[in-house]
């Protein structure tokens, strides 16, 4: 019996992998061409993988969500094709939200985790309200469900992203690829895949799993602030980046053996200069589904319905409301809310500082030592902020 195993998490499923790729690579390489029977059989294989045996409850869960969402996102094709009412899209985009939102609430209303509840719901809900939203726009004019179910259960990026665009995720399972196009992308695979090995079980496995219990063990027994309070903070922002990098890569590079052009999650983000460019590199699908689907619409009404007379402080709103939902998707506990907070005080003052910047661009020099300082600055203010993340304040303080 095959066990049930977390993607990306341990050798065996690597083995189970490469096994079960080898003749989709072997065929593209031949040909170019894409198999429509053999990848809906490894993608079977691998969601039971995942989320079968001891799992078999969130797999149940999941099959639940899928018709639930691909039911209520056909239904709202149609109702759109007839009638464009805007209640009836916020009424969508509600339903859809729906069960990740029971997820989040439920451990603080009895305890228990959510029935609904499984690995990556999160993400196949950013999908599914994208597609609502997007269908809305027009930009998506045709609703096929079963490629809408493929791009949900695409099982390479299924429990944490990256977070693909319906749209260019269609686009991929239309065309074919020249043999020598997926040659280049099978050599970047490869590279993103060993990349990963590095990232995840040797970087983040040294940092989080060696490194980090005993310098939080010294932060615990020295109590307050202390340098190795500060050891801990940037150990952890390390454990964070080269864990997650790693996992990002795993599932970039699979989907490339798939002949799928998934994005990329990370961009060296630590050598960002200020934390909006920041935001543009680290978990970047994440942050541009907040900023196009979030964000930017809430702009559009602020602006539209003349909320505010200046636009910055529209602006300014929107931040703060972005990266409170931000935190409070990520738990509904004081460390994550503060987290969100904090940064969006962050992005508010480097708008006030380029603000600044672009007035005196005469008087302020730059050059590279003015960018090094902010990229030291910038790197150590995410740092502070993954330490509110990591909720070890909360075992040190409380």
């Amino acid at each position: 019996m095959i066990p049930t195993l977390t993607p990306y998490a341990e050798p065996i499923y690597f083995l189970y992998l490469f096994i079960a790729l080898a003749p989709i690579v072997i065929h593209f390489v031949s040909t170019g061409k894409r198999w429509k029977v053999y990848p809906a059989i490894v993608t079977l294989i691998f969601l039971y993988i995942s989320f079968g045996g001891t799992h078999l409850h969130q797999g149940l869960a999941l099959i639940a969500y899928v018709i639930f969402e691909s039911l209520l996102t056909w239904l709202y094709h149609v109702y759109r094709v007839r009638k464009n009412s805007s209640w009836i899209f916020y009424l969508a985009v509600l339903m859809a939200l729906l069960p990740l939102i029971l997820v989040k609430i439920t451990p603080f209303i009895d305890g228990q985790n959510s029935i609904f509840g499984f690995l990556g719901i999160s993400y196949l809900t950013f999908k599914s309200v994208q597609v609502i939203m997007e269908t809305r726009d027009g930009l998506i004019k045709e609703f096929s469900p079963l490629a809408y179910i493929r791009f949900l259960l695409f099982f390479p990026t299924i429990s944490s992203g990256p977070i693909d665009r319906f749209r260019r995720f269609e686009k991929d399972e239309e065309n074919d690829l020249e043999p020598s196009e997926y040659v280049e992308m099978l050599g970047q695979a490869v590279w993103k895949i060993f990349l990963g090995f590095l990232y995840k079980f040797i970087l983040g496995y040294f940092f989080g799993q060696v490194l980090l219990p005993q310098i939080g063990l010294i932060a615990l027994n020295k109590g307050g602030l202390s340098w190795a309070l500060v050891g801990y903070m940037y150990c952890y922002s390390m454990y964070l980046f080269f864990d997650f990098a790693g996992y990002s890569l795993f599932a970039v590079g699979t989907s490339y053996l798939l002949g799928y052009k998934t994005p990329d999650n990370f961009n060296k983000p630590f050598s960002a200069p200020n934390i909006k460019e920041f935001w543009n590199r680290w978990h970047m699908s994440l942050s541009f589904w907040f900023r196009d689907f979030i964000y930017m619409r809430l702009m559009f009404m602020l602006i539209k319905k003349k909320v505010f007379k200046s636009r910055i402080v529209a602006s300014n709103v929107g931040y703060f409301a972005l990266f409170i939902i931000m935190g409070v998707w990520h738990g509904l506990t004081w460390y994550y809310i503060v987290y969100g907070l904090y940064h969006a005080t962050l992005i508010c003052l480097n708008d006030v500082w380029l603000r600044f910047k672009k007035k005196h661009r005469q008087s302020i020099p730059s050059n590279w030592g003015t960018k090094g300082l902010a990229t030291f600055i910038t790197f150590n203010a995410v740092c502070f902020s993954f330490l509110i993340f990591s909720g070890f304040l909360n075992q040190l303080f409380f």
